[in-house]
């Protein structure tokens, strides 16, 4: 019997795919720790060099506002803190 296909009984060429023999480790098996440990920081150090790193005045006003931002943190957790100190020993005191 035949279609527009083809015969029922052959199969056709795209059906037929030959079978890959797997590989035991893949790309890694072919080296050692020590090349594999190498490969990673050569693949760290070109990955630093593609950040861009901030200029020395960037730097130093990211540091003054990180530091003036934790300061005014610490001085809000103070104060609520003696606030609910205070509260408590009222209440229970």
């Amino acid at each position: 019997m035949t279609d527009a296909v083809g015969s029922i009984d052959t199969p056709d060429a795209q059906d037929e795919v030959p079978e890959k023999k797997a590989r035991k480790g893949g790309k890694r098996a072919k080296k050692g720790p020590l090349k594999r440990l190498a490969t990673f920081y050569r693949q760290i150090i070109a990955e630093l060099r593609k950040v861009v790193w901030p200029s020395r005045n960037q730097l130093t006003s990211y540091t003054t506002v990180v530091i003036f931002f934790v300061a005014i943190m610490i001085a809000l957790v103070t104060v609520i803190d003696y606030g609910l100190n205070h509260a408590a020993k009222y209440v229970f005191g």
